[in-house]
């Protein structure tokens, strides 16, 4: 009876002997990992991080319910090295510690999405990039104004907004400055392939960075899609007649006065190449970015004989046009007349 004991008593012990020794690696595959229930969704990995950085980061994002199980396994799994791999990853609850580490050493990154709608500056663009991706709005707005890597991409400080094309693009949260620009590149290359754009520009005598430029005062002067493809018949008008374009909005652009409610003699007799009441041509760039329905206004104008437009006497925003100087002056005496009346 007591062999009989002590046997059962060596069996319990060398059981014990043998879970203690297994419990760790157990622990560590199948019984810790990604809580279920995390406080955030998505981990954040900078370039050049340690191997100690990222499992702080795991740590204090939640994402861990026991620090020295993970490291344990991450031996194991060879995930640790010098610079762990970068990225945005989103982490889902109840994860085991093995299918973290899989994720994490496979690169799979979770995309930002960057809105781009009409900014009106590159510092803007610099700005909403910042908030977004690894590298901040300085290192973008560095990026924006390097002449020669602006260069390679065929662009100047001047025209560079241009090669921005309003849209919702997922992006890599590591993507760096030049990574953005080079994007960008191709996305504005598809554009401009589209629906016969670079023919129709041609076909007007305009580079597409012109055609551009040209929409970004179209895009300035009305919210009013209708009257897009009409303003810039007016535009095209002008330009073709040798005229001045005399845009409200370039006076703006040139005096960075972007909160004037209305254009004054400070505006308009401002001296700068974007002055298009003092210069002939189209300004040296865009004034800010263009919709993709002001890019195609220009590109398919309405074909009239108007060279004037104005403000229409009413709350509709909407405006009036005339072929000649004298009509014009008609319409803008009844919109000053409008304009009177409400402030009375």
């Amino acid at each position: 009876m007591k062999k009989k004991t002590l046997r059962l008593t060596l069996f319990f012990v060398i059981l014990l002997l043998v879970a203690a020794i297994a419990w760790p690696p157990l622990k560590a595959i199948y019984f810790s990992g990604v809580p279920s229930k995390t406080p955030r969704r998505y981990v954040y990995i900078p370039t050049g991080a340690t191997f100690e950085q990222v499992v702080d980061s795991l740590e204090q994002g939640g994402f861990l319910t026991d620090r020295r199980s993970f490291i344990w396994l991450a031996e194991k799994m060879k995930y640790r090295r010098p610079q762990m791999r970068p990225g945005r990853f989103e982490i889902k609850p109840g994860w085991s510690n093995r299918r973290l580490i899989q994720h994490l050493r496979s690169g799979e990154q979770a995309p930002v999405r960057l809105v781009l709608n009409v900014e009106r500056l590159p510092e803007d663009i610099a700005g909403l990039a910042g908030q977004l991706l690894e590298a901040d709005s300085a290192a973008f707005a560095a990026a924006f104004h390097d002449p020669e890597l602006l260069e390679e991409l065929g662009y100047t400080p001047q025209t560079l907004i241009a090669l921005f094309i309003p849209n919702t693009y997922e992006l890599f949260w590591t993507t760096t400055p030049r990574g953005l620009l080079e994007r960008m590149a191709k996305e504005n290359k598809a554009f401009w392939d589209k629906n016969d754009r670079r023919k129709k520009a041609g076909a007007l005598g305009l580079s597409p960075v012109e055609v551009y430029t040209l929409a970004s005062i179209v895009e300035r002067e009305t919210n009013v899609d209708s009257e897009r493809p009409t303003i810039a018949g007016v535009y095209l008008n002008r330009l073709r007649a040798g005229m001045r374009l005399q845009a409200d909005p370039t006076c703006v652009f040139a005096t960075r006065d972007f909160n004037a409610r209305r254009v004054t003699l400070y505006h308009t007799t401002f001296d700068s190449p974007y002055n298009t009441y003092l210069y002939k041509g189209l300004p040296p760039g865009p004034i800010s970015m263009a919709s993709v329905r002001s890019i195609d206004a220009v590109l398919n104008p309405e074909q009239h004989d108007y060279f004037f437009f104005c403000a229409r006497p009413d709350e509709s925003g909407m405006h009036v046009f005339a072929a000649t100087y004298a009509a014009h002056m008609v319409n803008a005496r009844r919109f000053q007349e409008w304009v009177s009346k409400r402030k009375r």
